[in-house]
């Protein structure tokens, strides 16, 4: 039988045997990729076979050369290599990619019993990066600072008891505004501060034409501005 009818024959076994592995990679018709352990296995590692034209008759090419083991020592992968290829001199002649893959697999624990394992330590619950939290200091009310005008007239207010009369901060009640039409007339504000009496006399705007009511309005609100 030619080499090549016996690649296609050994293709044709590895693609029924490996099917749906997630360990076996198919690079091309006549190169393999196996990984020897589970994924995120530190001595996990992964080997390739390439098969010259004159596969089987003439020893595969094994090579550790994948991106995969570059956490692997050199002397490591030379020793897995030295070993592998004794198997392949026990087999030469025959189809073997899979003995040697299986090979691999039953001896991982001897081939990588010299590989140091890599073990990265959580320092997280030790050490904290940035700016540790500081809790927010209780701002203080700052109290609104009366000026010494305004000091001085509050002072005039207030009766020999310091207390200050009744109605100090009530504001004007009765406006003379000038109209458009250049005609007086009398707008209230707080109407609140009047007699009932005088409030309906504010409404009809009768205090202006009567001085006696005017006068009542001013001893009742202790306020009155005349503008004209």
């Amino acid at each position: 039988m030619a080499a090549n009818e016996d690649q296609e024959m050994e293709l044709e076994a590895l693609r029924s045997i490996y099917e749906g592995d997630v360990c076996f990679r198919e690079l091309s018709p006549v190169s393999f990729q196996y990984r020897i352990g589970e994924s995120g296995d530190p001595k996990a590692f992964l080997i390739e076979v390439s098969w010259p034209e004159t596969y089987p008759q003439t020893a595969p090419v094994i090579s550790m050369d994948a991106f995969f083991n570059n956490t692997i020592s050199s002397a490591i992968k030379q020793s897995i290599l030295d070993k592998l290829m004794v198997e392949v001199e026990a087999n030469l002649g025959t189809a073997m990619t899979y003995t040697l893959f299986e090979y691999a697999k039953d001896n991982k624990e001897v081939f990588m019993e010299n590989q140091p394992v890599n073990t990265v330590t959580s320092v997280s619950n030790s050490i904290s990066i940035g700016t540790p939290e500081v809790p927010p200091s209780k701002k203080k009310e700052k109290k609104e600072q009366l000026s010494k005008t305004q000091k001085r007239k509050l002072a005039d207010k207030t009766d020999n008891k310091g207390e200050l009369p009744r109605g100090w901060n009530w504001v004007d009640v009765i406006k003379v505004n000038k109209v458009k039409s250049d005609s007086k007339c009398l707008s209230y504000t707080r109407h609140e501060y009047l007699h009932p009496a005088l409030v309906s006399c504010v409404r009809l705007n009768m205090l202006y034409s009567c001085p006696l009511l005017l006068c009542l309005s001013i001893l009742a609100c202790g306020s009155y501005r005349c503008c004209v």
